[in-house]
């Protein structure tokens, strides 16, 4: 075995740690605390103010899925790419309004436009004026029901049904030419998921 050797004691006259004066004491403890403070603080503060921005996104969406009528404003670009609804620049009075379920998906859409737009949001269609019937009811009863849409009484009358293949929308259009400088649009258009 081998002998353990012996411990030399240090020198008696060395002086030990210096004892930590009181101001040095409460800054060191003043330091900790704010660590700690910012440790857990910051992080509970993001997660309370992401939880209010999640709450309120929630309800913006629930408000815009309980809508049970025509919504002032633009669909979003997104929906009108799928329903290929090409609403023009400039259009006023726009609204709209989106219904889904497992057999179709509608997109009900007016506004009103120049003559200039009339054209680009037919062409954007692949139709043209020509197309237009004079008289011709091309948005259905349950259509207009749904919307809260007349298209009897006074009004120069204008309708086509866009048909097309699936996956591709097809578009239900009337249009009131009564103020022909400002034609009022109302498109219907269904796509079968």
């Amino acid at each position: 075995m081998t002998e353990s050797l012996p411990h030399q004691a240090g020198p008696p006259d060395e002086p030990g740690p210096p004892a930590e004066d009181h101001r040095h004491m409460i800054r060191r403890r003043s330091l900790t605390l704010l660590i700690i403070v910012l440790l857990i603080g910051i992080p509970a503060g993001y997660l309370v103010i992401s939880a209010n921005q999640s709450r309120d996104s929630g309800r913006e969406k629930e408000a815009k899925y309980a809508a049970t009528g025509m919504t002032e404003g633009w669909p979003s670009k997104l929906q009108r790419r799928i329903y290929e609804v090409p609403v023009p620049v400039p259009s006023e009075e726009v609204a709209y309004y989106e219904t889904n379920n497992w057999k179709t998906s509608r997109l009900y859409v007016q506004f009103e436009t120049t003559q200039a737009g009339l054209d680009a949001f037919l062409a954007g269609l692949g139709v043209d004026r020509d197309d237009l019937k004079r008289g011709e009811m091309a948005i259905s009863d349950r259509a207009q029901r749904v919307t809260g849409w007349e298209f009897g009484g006074s009004g120069s009358w204008w309708g086509l049904v866009n048909e097309q293949r699936n996956p591709a929308p097809t578009q239900d259009v009337m249009v009131d030419m009564e103020n022909p400088d400002y034609p009022m649009v109302y498109v219907v258009s269904r796509t079968v998921p």
